[in-house]
């Protein structure tokens, strides 16, 4: 029976360690928040662990799924990190979104010592994790992905190596940046339904199927036009990501103009409080100007 360690119980890696428990997988769970770790091995088979160290030690794989860049390194660098209690030839899959950078530094520190390791961040959001359909992009060498993918699987349903490591970070900034996109040009639409006195779930119902159709048009108009923003990925998690995305661009000379514009606008939303508030939260900068 293969085991695994989970490290990260948020409301990402809670359901997706979740799937790995259903799947039959021997789990070994680490969460900075102790109470966490114990309220998913409560409800979920498996055995929760006081440092990445120790719920690494014996498990086949390792998956984190945890903050930013400082979080991985020392979860996988720090003094009780997992990367002390992995034997060799165990593969790190990393579904952190994270920078190119800090993924590259950990895969040769991990190389080091005979350790594999997969970048492999997420998109989907909350609900994607919790029913097992995230779309995982990879980077990192052809033999380690074909080991993990099969263990990925348990919640991914679009899984795909794009490259050497790094690639699978690059591959999600690029998603981010589409997303940003997209989240303001529906906003903007459906701000100017409602201005112009159109029935927001009406115009939507023409041109959904057309050529402004989207993930997001599908799966947000409807919250949003009633405001309603307390679910889906999180504003202040956003700005994270497109921090990153912008901070690449400045390395490798691509130009980002909506990208930062929608940046700025994401922080008006978190002074006014929205922080937390999901991504599809933009219409209520263009609502403040009625």
């Amino acid at each position: 029976m293969t085991t695994i360690a989970f490290l990260g119980l948020g409301v990402m890696g809670f359901p997706m360690a979740g799937h790995l428990a259903t799947a039959g997988m021997t789990m070994r769970v680490y969460n900075r928040t102790k109470a966490k770790a114990e309220e998913w091995v409560a409800q979920h088979s498996g055995s929760a662990h006081a440092t990445p160290r120790e719920a690494a030690e014996g498990a086949d794989f390792v998956m984190a799924c945890v903050g930013n860049d400082d979080d991985l390194r020392n979860v996988c660098l720090g003094k009780d990190g997992a990367f002390t209690g992995m034997s060799k030839d165990t593969i790190f899959v990393d579904h952190t979104t994270v920078s190119a950078a800090v993924t590259r530094e950990l895969h040769a520190a991990a190389a080091k010592i005979g350790i594999s390791f997969v970048d492999a961040p997420v998109s989907g959001g909350q609900a994607g994790a919790e029913n097992g359909v995230l779309s995982i992009m990879c980077g990192g060498d052809q033999q380690s992905y074909d080991k993990a993918e099969p263990v990925m699987q348990a919640y991914g349903r679009s899984i795909k190596r794009l490259g050497e490591s790094g690639a699978g970070q690059l591959t999600k900034m690029v998603n981010q940046i589409c997303i940003a996109g997209l989240v303001q040009g529906l906003s903007e639409g459906l701000h100017f339904a409602e201005k112009a006195g159109l029935d927001g779930r009406a115009v939507i119902d023409v041109i959904a199927g057309g050529a402004a159709g989207s993930w997001q048009m599908a799966n947000r108009y409807e919250t949003m036009l009633d405001d309603h923003f307390e679910h889906g990925f999180a504003v202040d998690w956003m700005r994270k990501d497109l921090g990153i995305c912008l901070s690449t661009a400045n390395e490798n000379g691509a130009s980002l103009p909506v990208t930062a514009l929608v940046d700025q606008f994401y922080k008006d939303i978190q002074k006014s409080g929205g922080g937390r508030w999901d991504t599809s939260s933009l219409i209520t900068r263009l609502r403040k100007f009625d």
